[in-house]
């Protein structure tokens, strides 16, 4: 057989095996294309579902109206804290102290009348968002129902718990509201005042109780007597036996000009394990004069001294 018939005939039986193998080379771009394609679409999914998911996290956390955290997250950090307390504890760590502090504002209702209940809520975010930078970022500040909120404070004991105490306090009735002006006349209004008040209740792991409930329970006792004391102040959970040693007199905090209200306000400084910055007598209202709030072994120095602001 000649070479040129060789040729002729190889050629024609490479032909089939070439288009089929340019076919499957085709096919394969293809699908490769195709699966790049769908491997594009399913992280775009992947990606609005994982948005999609914090998303419902946040909302699930978060209290909608004053955009702080909310009932639920409380209660699940709570819990988390006193179990890190007491694994503290069983391992014969450092003591752990957890202080929880349960605050209500008093005098939205002059606010409700006159401007309805929705700028009412407009400006109760306002001054929970206001709250929420008075404390420590490993604290927790959330809306407990209406307008009562909680914080909890991990690491902190019974002065550091007070000196965050007068510090709301302080905040809630120098805080400048959202274009509200009380109705009573300027003269008959004390300066700086916005015509709120709060009241707070103190409660310490383990020094008021080992769980949430507890805790919560001695807290909302505190918080009872402090609004039965006029309000603007704190009370601190009484123990059986020590009812007088847990009431609160005047602060024992630093203090620092505020220039707008011409006010002083408690110095930010917290030391870790609750204790205050600065020994200086603040001028931060306080419930009654009676004695300090102490703790096992130890009294709040120099609270007797402190001053009120004459505030009534």
């Amino acid at each position: 057989m000649s070479t040129s018939l060789l040729l002729q005939a190889l050629a024609g039986l490479s032909a089939p095996a070439l288009a089929a193998a340019g076919w499957s080379g085709l096919r394969l771009r293809r699908s490769t294309a195709a699966a790049a394609a769908r491997e594009a679409e399913l992280r775009q999914r992947l990606g609005d579902l994982e948005g999609e998911r914090d998303e419902l996290r946040r909302t699930a956390s978060c209290d909608p109206l004053t955009g702080v955290w909310n009932y639920r997250h409380l209660q699940i950090t709570l819990d988390r804290e006193i179990e890190r307390s007491r694994r503290a504890e069983a391992a014969a760590a450092e003591p752990r102290p957890l202080a929880l502090l349960m605050l209500r504002i008093d005098g939205f209702e002059p606010v409700v009348a006159e401007h309805g209940r929705a700028r009412a809520g407009a400006m109760l975010r306002d001054l929970a968002q206001r709250l929420s930078v008075e404390i420590r970022r490993s604290d927790t500040f959330g809306r407990y129902g209406g307008e009562e909120f909680l914080v909890l404070l991990p690491d902190t004991g019974v002065e550091g718990a007070i000196h965050v105490a007068e510090r709301l306090c302080w905040s809630v009735r120098r805080h400048r509201l959202l274009d509200f002006s009380p109705a009573a006349p300027a003269e008959q209004r004390p300066a700086g005042r916005n015509g709120l008040t709060a009241a707070v209740g103190i409660a310490v792991l383990p020094r008021d109780g080992g769980h949430a409930a507890p805790l919560l329970r001695a807290a909302d006792h505190a918080l009872a007597e402090a609004r039965a004391a006029g309000g603007d102040c704190w009370r601190g959970a009484t123990r059986p036996g020590a009812a007088a040693a847990a009431q609160g007199t005047a602060p024992v905090t630093g203090t620092a000009p505020d220039t707008d209200t011409g006010g002083e306000r408690p110095a930010p400084e917290r030391a870790p394990g609750g204790k205050s910055g600065d020994a200086t007598p603040g001028k931060v209202s306080a419930c009654a004069d009676e004695a300090p709030l102490t703790s096992p072994g130890t009294t709040h120095a120099a609270a007797g001294a402190a001053a009120r602001d004459g505030v009534s």
